[in-house]
């Protein structure tokens, strides 16, 4: 069975297929699928509208990613259930391009992953809506070489990214841009971001760029220097990390949309006010076991305050997508603004 069967499936099945491979044509296929399965969301609406139970929604979310962990509050001091919502959690641990995969075919209704990974699918038609945008700061740009001070020091340097398409790469790959720098001087060297600290004792690199839980533990572990984050000048009120929901549940069924988004932006503000509280919730989630005042730590360096919607998230969505044509990854001719329109839309309700 592959993500584009109509069969139901279990959730430990969903599990699996969500560790699957990832193509384009896949990707594209899956668009395409799931508008052919709004009517069956439209009936499930009026079933549970006939019937007043608990809608039952399919999260999906990475326990290994801090960024995530609202999720948990939401889950454990009862948001989703004061929305009447019932959550069914997927434990997700592969790329957010497959996450994105999973909700556009409706195995999962939301999830939360990077606007700099999801923006190019989006563009390329996944009906996949967003919905919210939750925090900025988990980006970070490291080095152990005290000649490196700042992005412009990067020129003919060689840079760790976990792939080539990885939106922390592209995030720094667009601060240089802007600083007149182009990013093919920067030799970006791809490699599994636990093997990060290793390449730069060897040599092979002199900075590391990604996100957290890893980086910030690396940054500790290994005294670096931090010599740029996406909190920098004037990305400080800027979100990296939106909740992104499948388009049919936005056109079918909007209140149960505005419903998750309300929950979601309700522990958002949660953990930004009890960072503390927030790691002790998430801290049996997290497999390397990270003890919770390191996690409180990571916390406090975000802002998960943030929870941008409506007009607010639509510009830095065009920003975004603005930016990404500088590096080449959205097409010249896309509008920004109109792009930004269709892909996120008003969900409060």
């Amino acid at each position: 069975m592959t993500l584009l069967d109509h069969t139901p499936v279990s959730v430990s099945s969903s599990r699996r297929l969500l560790a699957t491979p990832v193509s384009r044509r896949r990707l594209l296929r899956a668009a395409s699928l799931a508008g052919l399965a709004a009517p069956l969301g439209l009936l499930g609406a009026r079933v549970s509208a006939q019937t007043g139970a608990a809608r039952t929604v399919k999260i999906a979310w990475s326990p290994t990613a801090v960024c995530q962990s609202p999720v948990s509050v939401a889950l454990e001091r009862g948001y989703f259930a004061q929305q009447g919502l019932t959550v069914e959690n997927l434990n997700f641990g592969g790329s957010t391009d497959q996450l994105l995969e999973a909700i556009a075919t409706g195995h999962a209704d939301g999830g939360i992953g990077m606007a700099l990974r999801w923006l190019k699918p989006l563009e390329q038609g996944f009906d996949v809506k967003l919905a919210v945008g939750t925090h900025g700061g988990c980006m970070r740009l490291l080095t152990a070489d005290s000649s490196i001070k700042n992005i412009q020091d990067l020129r003919g340097k060689s840079v760790a990214v976990t792939d080539q398409a990885s939106p922390v790469k592209n995030f720094f790959a667009i601060q240089a841009a802007n600083l007149g720098i182009d990013p093919d001087e920067i030799n970006w060297r791809q490699y599994p971001q636990d093997l990060f600290g290793e390449a730069l004792r060897k040599g092979e690199v002199q900075a590391l760029a990604g996100d957290d839980p890893q980086m910030y533990l690396i940054r500790e572990r290994e005294k670096l220097n931090e010599i740029a984050t996406n909190l920098d000048g004037d990305n400080a009120d800027r979100t990296c990390c939106v909740l992104g929901l499948r388009g049919a549940l936005i056109r079918n069924e909007p209140d149960v949309a505005a419903k998750l988004v309300r929950a979601v932006i309700a522990a958002q503000k949660w953990t930004a006010e009890n960072p503390d509280e927030s790691a002790r919730i998430f801290a049996p989630h997290v497999p390397a076991k990270v003890p919770a005042d390191v996690l409180a730590a990571m916390l406090r360096s975000h802002t998960h305050g943030h929870a941008s919607t409506g007009a607010q998230l639509r510009s830095e969505v065009a920003r975004f997508t603005t930016d990404l044509k500088t590096i080449k990854v959205i097409k010249p001719t896309t509008d920004s603004v109109k792009f930004a329109s269709v892909v996120a839309p008003d969900v409060l309700i």
